[in-house]
């Protein structure tokens, strides 16, 4: 008898698009499927999903990416779900039918939630249950804001006829049945890490937080069941049946998981829409000095919980697609770096790019993006070179936060996610930094990753260092900016930020 040759799929759900990729036992991509969907920026700050038009990409994509490697649903031994952490959906599940757009990670709306729960529930207790600081980027407040959004909604809630989750808890609802497919009905779970990123988890228990749950106005039973990451999830049921899912982790763990960064110590950072540098800590729980914050790494099912360092940065590729969509300065992500390429420096031009405020390790609402240093001599050359330190400089904030928080100086750094592909990006990352980045081959580490995860879960893989074997270099830039013009271009880069952060202070926008 031959033997059917098995793989693991993984659904990568972000912010922009959503993608499908098929992996072999050597952690080879097979085949991809992937599409963009629309977002919606009603009012200034506002940033939403259709979470609706996600689901119906998800239905697309998980059979179009085994029709392309010619695959049947029976040779997928595990399915992992990785998924845009923090962005919020609540939804009936008799009708399946979301309540209101889902609220993005990057949505700075929910100031006056903030406010309140500010005067009622002491921040740095909160920071010490849940790692977190208390602002707008997590689901907590984006929640309390959706249950006062509309009529009845709070009620509903309370009587158990609404459902809250995560991406990840959202697709995995609709792939086991959803409102009734097939007879079945949609499991509500969640895991470790993407529970970690509501501000209603405790770091502690891996339980829901009852304090917590109660200053934000949150009935339980609207809440999915936590789950370690490696688990066993049920099977789908839609769009193919009978796909086990292994695995439900989010978007930055998994990325840390592809990059086979499984004990303490080790790092990485992953260039996307944002930008994530997370440093595995083991199994213990540390507390950030300098602006990180602490988040749960993984648990597989069986094991203790690892936890990470997390240095979140809202806006990176995403300034680019924005110089795209927006500005109209390029056609394409990929022209970005040709334009930038085109002079020596940046003309004295910098961008901030406050889109939703700074995340780590500033954590101000208010600041605003400001671009600086305008004169005759700037053109769209200097801009777009502008936009690319932008990301650069962000990544040197971060690690200088790492640094400051573990004690000795980071020596090389791991990178990943679509941005790596533009070399000048990395050449500036490592300029900036003044140590080696190096790219992995497969530079999509967060599907990777979320593979992994559920090939583990599942005994495709027999343990975590086993995967190691698969990781191969593909590129390495070292530092070549004179010393002096990168002290000189620092300062002129925290400069802009002390800018980004008053202004934002005295303009009196209200993002919320």
């Amino acid at each position: 008898m031959v033997n059917t040759p098995r793989y693991v799929a993984a659904l990568d759900q972000g912010t922009t698009s959503t993608r499908c990729m098929v992996f072999d036992r050597h952690g080879r991509m097979v085949s991809i499927a992937q599409r963009e969907h629309r977002r919606y920026f009603p009012r200034p700050g506002w940033v939403e999903h259709d979470a609706a038009e996600i689901w119906s990409i998800v239905r697309k994509i998980l059979p179009q990416a085994l029709s392309e490697a010619g695959l049947d649903a029976d040779q997928i031994i595990a399915l992992g779900v990785t998924n845009q952490r923090e962005t919020t959906v609540v939804w009936d599940p008799r009708t399946g039918q979301p309540v209101a757009k889902a609220i993005v990670w990057q949505d700075t709306r929910t100031g006056p939630v903030l406010s309140r729960v500010g005067l009622e529930f002491d921040a740095d207790e909160i920071r010490t249950r849940t790692g977190l600081p208390l602002h707008h980027y997590f689901s907590a407040p984006k929640l309390r804001w959706l249950l006062d959004s509309g009529p009845e909604l709070q009620d509903r809630a309370v009587r158990g006829e609404l459902l809250f989750g995560t991406m990840d808890s959202w697709i995995t609802w609709n792939l086991t049945g959803g409102a009734g497919f097939d007879g079945h009905r949609g499991i509500h779970v969640t895991d470790v890490t993407n529970a970690s990123r509501t501000m209603l988890m405790n770091l502690q228990t891996l339980d829901w937080d009852d304090d917590l749950l109660a200053v934000f106005g949150v009935p339980r039973s609207m809440l999915p069941q936590i789950h370690p990451s490696t688990d066993s999830f049920g099977l789908t049921r839609d769009p193919l049946p009978g796909i086990p899912i292994g695995a439900l982790i989010g978007d930055q763990q998994a990325s840390l998981m592809g990059q086979t960064a499984f004990d303490a110590g080790q790092a990485k950072c992953t260039f996307g829409t944002g930008s994530f540098l997370l440093l595995n800590t083991g199994q213990e729980i540390v507390r950030s000095r300098h602006g990180l914050i602490t988040t749960v790494a993984h648990k597989i099912a069986g094991g203790p919980a690892v936890y990470a360092l997390e240095g979140s940065i809202a806006v990176a590729g995403g300034l680019v697609q924005w110089c795209r969509d927006s500005l109209g300065l390029i056609r394409s992500p990929a022209e970005i770096e040709t334009l930038a390429a085109g002079v020596p420096d940046n003309g004295g031009c910098y961008v901030v790019p406050a889109f939703s405020g700074l995340f780590a390790p500033y954590w101000n609402s208010a600041a605003q993006g400001i671009m600086v240093g305008l004169t005759s001599y700037v053109t769209k050359e200097h801009i777009a070179r502008a936009v690319l330190e932008a990301t650069a400089w962000q990544t040197r904030d971060v690690v200088d936060a790492m640094n400051a928080d573990a004690g000795v100086p980071t020596l090389s750094l791991a990178v990943d996610g679509g941005m790596t592909a533009d070399n000048l990006l990395m050449q500036m990352v490592a300029d900036v930094l003044d140590i080696p980045v190096v790219r992995p081959m497969m530079a999509e580490t967060v599907a990777l990753g979320a593979g992994y995860a559920a090939g583990l879960a599942v005994g495709y893989w027999s343990d975590p260092q086993v995967l190691r074997r698969h990781w191969q270099r593909a590129g390495e830039w070292r530092p070549r900016i004179d010393p002096a013009r990168r002290e000189r271009e620092l300062a002129q880069w925290r400069a802009a930020v002390s800018l980004a952060l008053s202004w934002g202070e005295r303009s009196g926008v209200d993002l919320s």
